[in-house]
């Protein structure tokens, strides 16, 4: 795989610093049971990083002491993590809103039968990953029979009262596009799947965020296989909308790696840029922070690390965790891409 950073390190993306910490987002490791082109993980099921208990148990003393609103578990499929289940217990008893960025086949996997009915006991918020409503796309991208499976684990999910506005079981789901290009306008895609996903399959869902494709990891590096690596960026720069700024997750959000170490957003992490917990300009405590720094520092008013793949979250109507950071209509998005 070709390392993106060499691409990315140089750069004048505009100079950004922490607010006060609103979301832990803990990646338990990069184990998945599916490998999808544009995953910014690299992600498969080859992979063996995973968590450990102490390090789980850090996370909750974090937790406690600086009470942010949210827990976003992520990974790989953050599920497979022995201790996911213990961990999202405790962080539910604790009063948090817990996010679990889930893939949908995992509800189908061998020893996963009782998941959607843990997830929905705990209250747990769930952010699925589904790039497209068309059987064939989906499976381009994730590989044959996942869409079959995803819309089974919708389903399920569905007779759990999840995506029902009334129950308070929020099922939201995730658009990549299929490749080096910038995802169309978050609103009228969001019509659009919940019309085809209804009608096709009975499906329903709350909300649909468009996420851009990081241009890291493996999707930068067939980027770079392809020769349409600086395209792409070209792209992602000529979108920057300036506005976007203010709203990137980076500024409220720590980024949380199976060992614990700390990065700015999950994209930092898997390109090796450790955060800062250095407020005011200082020097940071040490070149790769860790949890436990936390017990003991704010990291309000830390400088946030910046490269070129940054622009991937302020194009057109922006990216993040969270979806689209603003609503732009469909012409800007289009003459984005």
């Amino acid at each position: 795989m070709h390392d993106t950073l060499p691409h990315l390190a140089a750069t004048d993306f505009p100079p950004l610093r922490r607010r006060s910490l609103d979301t832990l987002q803990v990646n338990l490791g990069y184990r998945c049971n599916q490998s999808c082109l544009h995953c910014h993980v690299a992600a498969s099921p080859q992979r063996t990083e995973a968590m450990d208990a102490d390090t789980v148990a850090l996370v909750l003393q974090v937790l406690r002491l600086r009470r942010p609103a949210t827990l976003d578990l992520t990974g790989g499929a953050p599920e497979l993590n022995p201790h996911f289940r213990y961990l999202v217990h405790e962080a539910r008893a604790i009063g948090l809103r817990v996010i679990d960025r889930c893939n949908l086949t995992i509800l189908s996997e061998p020893g996963q039968e009782g998941l959607a009915g843990f997830l929905a006991a705990e209250g747990v918020e769930i952010t699925a990953s589904l790039p497209c409503y068309s059987p064939a796309n989906v499976d381009r991208q994730r590989g044959d029979g996942v869409f079959e499976r995803s819309i089974a684990g919708l389903r399920q999910l569905n007779a759990l009262r999840y995506g029902d506005p009334s129950s308070g079981r929020v099922l939201n789901l995730v658009y990549n596009p299929q490749g080096p290009s910038l995802p169309p306008a978050q609103g009228p895609l969001e019509a659009d799947y919940k019309r085809e996903l209804q009608r096709h399959f009975g499906i329903r869902f709350n909300h649909l965020f468009a996420l851009a494709n990081m241009p890291i990891q493996r999707f930068g590096s067939t980027l770079l296989s392809k020769g349409s690596f600086e395209t792409y960026m070209t792209l992602l720069r000529g979108a920057h909308r300036t506005e976007n700024l203010d709203t990137v997750m980076c500024r409220s959000l720590v980024s949380v790696d199976w060992q614990g170490g700390l990065y700015d957003c999950d994209f930092n992490q898997m390109l090796g840029l450790h955060a800062s917990l250095a407020a005011g300009g200082g020097s940071p405590l040490r070149a790769r922070p860790h949890l436990r720094d936390l017990l003991h520092t704010d990291p309000s008013g830390a400088p946030i690390r910046v490269a070129g793949h940054c622009y991937g979250c302020t194009a057109g109507q922006g990216s993040s965790c969270g979806g689209a950071l603003d609503a732009v209509d469909a012409d800007v998005s289009a003459a984005a891409a």
